[in-house]
């Protein structure tokens, strides 16, 4: 079965555009089969970008969007901080391109870089970490994936995940605060929880 964590999707291409509304702003974003939440942005990472939105007044460093999928998150992130640098990273290839291109239409391309981790994380360099993470990828990849923003973050970095309540964030919040030292919970809504952590 192929899911939106896959490499390589091969399911028939159908790209569309679809319009998310932020703060009187409408972006333009490009979707298809085989990535995560292809008809509209989906309820959780809408959350998390707000709730982002209303923690931190301004970033300037480099910011990541983990699992970025068709780049949602870090293209939002690039036009409304203007000074920020973000590296968009995911596994797959469809979703990364798709991403390149919803960089290109909201005008901030030139901020945002897309790839997979390997090509683009480097340890201690990051203001934030944000993530909506694939869940059905399974525990150890999750946990994985927050090990490794504690590594691409420099100290006083923060990490944000959005995680159901009822898909493991309650044990997200003691595995988070096993690495960071800490872990806050500081929104819940529609049975999200938006996590933060520093470091």
């Amino acid at each position: 079965m192929e899911h939106y964590y896959t490499n390589a999707p091969s399911s028939k291409s159908d790209i569309r555009e679809i319009s998310y509304e932020l703060e009187g702003k409408t972006l333009k974003f490009f979707t298809d089969h085989g990535v995560f939440s292809m008809e509209r942005v989906d309820h959780g990472s809408d959350i998390l970008i707000r709730t982002v939105r209303e923690q931190e007044a301004n970033l300037t460093g480099t910011v990541i969007d983990l699992g970025c999928g068709y780049g949602v998150i870090g293209v939002t992130m690039a036009v409304f901080y203007k000074e920020a640098q973000l590296r968009l990273i995911d596994v797959n290839d469809r979703a990364m391109e798709l991403a390149r291109r919803g960089a290109q239409k909201n005008g901030v391309i030139d901020r945002v870089k897309v790839g997979t981790a390997e090509a683009m994380a480097q340890n201690g360099v990051a203001e934030a970490v944000i993530t909506n993470p694939p869940i059905r990828a399974g525990k150890e990849t999750i946990y994985g994936l927050f090990q490794n923003a504690y590594d691409w973050l420099a100290d006083g970095g923060r990490f944000y995940a959005v995680i159901r309540k009822n898909q493991g964030a309650p044990s997200a919040v003691k595995e988070l605060t096993r690495i960071f030292g800490n872990c806050e919970t500081v929104e819940r809504q529609s049975g999200f929880h938006v996590l933060k952590c520093i470091k």
